[in-house]
């Protein structure tokens, strides 16, 4: 697993709010009844991506949320650590400390690469790159083709 439930959610909603940019905010039962999020739960997802920055949202009848960042800039590695954390990227797969490559447990030569490899696409991804895949297969559902799994 790369993520958490909540982490899913947040890059869903996000992914919506790039795809409505053109509106200036998008109200919270908007984004949780199109992406079929509970609303609830989804709003505390949002206030943890305000508080880290990648959102701004305004309060009252007209408020909602918008992004508070480049969608290019939005990496899904930063998404999974304000919801997540990253500690299981980083540490032990057995929980052995120290573990190193001078001093490896016996599962360090399978999980370290493992692990630098979803590293690596987190931090590569962005959320701009998700919503231009979503295109992509929207388009090619739409073109009467089957996405692959």
């Amino acid at each position: 697993m790369l993520y958490s439930s909540s982490c899913e959610y947040a890059i869903r909603a996000l992914s919506y709010l790039e795809r409505q940019a053109e509106r200036p905010l998008i109200p919270l039962a908007e984004i949780a009844e199109t992406q079929d999020i509970p609303a609830p739960f989804l709003g505390k997802i949002l206030q943890s991506l305000v508080k880290a920055g990648l959102l701004r949202s305004v309060r009252g009848p007209t408020g909602g949320y918008a992004l508070a960042q480049p969608p290019t800039e939005i990496k899904l590695l930063r998404i999974r650590e304000i919801l997540d954390g990253i500690v299981d990227l980083e540490r032990c797969a057995v929980g052995l400390d120290p573990c190193a490559d001078e001093t490896p447990c016996p599962l360090h030569e399978v999980f370290k690469p493992l692990r630098e490899a979803i590293k690596l696409y987190l931090s590569d991804t962005s959320l701009h790159d998700v919503v231009q895949g979503l295109a992509d297969k929207e388009a090619l559902i739409a073109a009467g083709g089957t996405p692959s799994a």
